[in-house]
């Protein structure tokens, strides 16, 4: 009997977001991706998720390296975390590698790991593991599909994909590559994307989002032109530096992260621009609004980024105006709409003209779509199917247009984070739960899985809070001073010090005839008790309370 492949999911399972996988085999543990999920408004003061690495705890020492498909946060924005306490070697393409490089400077754990470089078409061993790299298409270059060699047969995982028969670096996925594997050897089960599998059709080219900018920069021959986009979308930047270059414009970058980006795709031969075309933006107001382009990070209006600082006029080096044209290359990710509404408002109210999805074709997505997905199942003919990187609905519906394809529903696993399926002589089956697959919040420096937490901040950022201090005499039993109640964000300025005396005065009488009864314990939950009370007949509200008991 051959050694069963053990895969378990540490995230990505239920989100769109902190991808990470750890295949376990012959005792050696291999990850697959390490990445972060961006916090919504339901995690109010998180930077952002980790997944569960809990779990490799007590496997620190059997880690033999991760592999990293391609550069986007969501797969690697948890290496510089995860090595402040683990320590592997990391494989992923040259671009892929840069990205990492800098994050891992920056949190001061470079020395945890070597960088290895991998090539399409790559073959090499990692551990126990036979892994080889496929090239594949997707919203950032270098991307990689993973075919892992086990003594249960081929792995293969497809990272974020799409099928686009003319992108712009020329890098088609391989499909011919896999068509291949699958012929000679069969592919005994298949992790796939599954971000586009509730949606009909195939995806557009970046091509034509190329076509569409050459046609605004046209539109907008006396304006500036300010394009925001994602920072590692360098397919797309290089469109708009090419729409740039054809209208002469000189470009600049705005932001530290396509500042970042844009010079190690330079450097890697992946973004081409003339030097000459290519001029610092703290100089960029020094020419004529028609001379120039600036390309920016934030599309999606993050509060610090750098477009939506200058909409508000707080950028340092960009002041927004009537000679502008400013160009969202990008769709609002889900939970972003109103933030993004928010920055496209203040830029008009500064008087430029905005262009956005909405309007034109200015974006396209790195996600293959439900045609795609029937193409990459047909090719790869797997035995066994697992859909991944998606939510709960978009791993159900990848997993029912398998079924309609012809995949035995028992060779099709949907599995959640924190589950562990096991590849055996036998088949495949989902052990259920092996780890909690939790949640592990990073706010600045701390690390934290308590949920509570967040309610409290709720409860704060839309209650308030109303401190009460109370000194007693426990031996004598009696109220040394008046209560003082001190609150923030309760209620306005003009009820605050009516509402403080008389809650007061309603502590106090509580206090006392606690006291009165000869109990000075539980006097925190009698303080609780009458403030919340006071607090919600007067004011109808719910405002965190805290009671200070000081006992003289």
């Amino acid at each position: 009997m051959a050694e069963p492949v053990r895969i378990t999911f540490l995230g990505g399972l239920g989100d769109i977001g902190r991808n990470c996988a750890a295949i376990e085999c012959g005792g050696d543990v291999l990850l697959l991706d390490c990445g972060v999920l961006f916090a919504d408004e339901t995690m109010p003061g998180a930077d952002f998720v980790l997944p569960d690495l809990e779990y490799l705890r007590d496997k620190a020492d059997r880690i033999v390296g991760c592999i990293c498909t391609h550069g986007h946060e969501d797969h690697i924005g948890a290496l510089p975390r995860a090595l402040d306490w683990l320590s592997f070697p990391i494989y992923a393409s040259r671009f892929t590698l840069g990205l990492i490089r800098k994050r891992l400077e920056e949190r001061g754990n470079l020395h945890r790991t070597n960088l290895h470089p991998i090539g399409d078409h790559d073959r090499i061993r990692i551990g126990s593991f036979d892994c080889e790299f496929i090239p594949v298409t997707h919203s950032v270059p270098s991307g990689l599909i993973s075919a892992i060699r086990t003594p249960q047969g081929v792995v293969l995982h497809s990272s974020d994909f799409k099928l686009d028969l003319n992108p712009v670096d020329g890098r088609r996925t391989d499909l011919a590559r896999i068509g291949a594997i699958a012929r000679d050897e069969g592919i005994r089960l298949l992790l796939c994307d599954s971000t586009n599998s509730e949606i009909p059709g195939s995806s557009r080219s970046e091509s034509e989002v190329g076509q569409v900018l050459k046609g605004v920069f046209a539109a907008h021959p006396d304006r500036r032109l300010v394009v925001a986009a994602f920072s590692s979308h360098i397919h797309r930047v290089q469109q708009i530096v090419d729409a740039a270059v054809a209208s002469d414009r000189l470009v600049a970058t705005l932001g530290l992260s396509m500042k970042r980006n844009f010079a190690l795709a330079r450097e890697l031969g992946l973004l081409r621009l003339p030097d000459q075309m290519v001029i610092d933006v703290t100089g960029a107001e020094r020419y004529p609004p028609e001379r120039v382009c600036v390309v920016s990070t934030g599309s999606q209006g993050e509060t610090r980024s750098a477009l939506a600082m200058a909409a508000t006029g707080d950028s340092r080096w960009l002041d927004i105006g009537p000679d502008d044209a400013v160009v969202l290359s990008s769709s609002p990710i889900p939970g972003n709409e109103a933030r993004v509404a928010r920055m496209i408002n203040n830029l008009v109210r500064r008087g430029a003209h905005v262009v956005h999805s909405g309007q034109l074709d200015v974006h396209t997505t790195g996600h293959g779509k439900q045609d795609e997905l029937r193409i990459l199942h047909t090719v790869a003919d797997p035995e066994y199917f697992v859909p991944v990187h998606g939510e709960a609905r978009h791993l159900a519906a990848h997993a029912n247009l398998a079924e309609r394809m012809g995949q035995p529903s028992d060779r099709v696993v949907v599995a959640c984070d924190g589950e562990q399926v096991e590849l055996g002589d036998r088949g495949l089956r989902n052990r259920g739960k092996v780890t909690t697959g939790a949640y592990y919040y990073v706010n600045g420096q701390m690390v934290e899985d308590d949920q509570d937490l967040f309610g409290e901040r709720d409860l704060l950022g839309t209650q308030g809070v109303v401190t009460v201090v109370v000194a007693v005499n426990g031996a004598k039993g009696r109220l040394q001073a008046r209560p003082r109640l001190v609150s923030r964000g309760w209620v306005g300025a003009d009820n605050v010090q009516a509402l403080e005396r008389d809650g007061s005065d309603e502590v106090a009488a509580a206090v006392e005839a606690h006291l009165a009864s000869g109990n000075a314990d539980g006097l925190e939950r009698v303080v609780r008790r009458a403030a919340g009370q006071f607090v919600s007949h007067t004011t109808g509200r719910r405002p965190v309370i805290v009671p200070v008991v000081v006992n003289l």
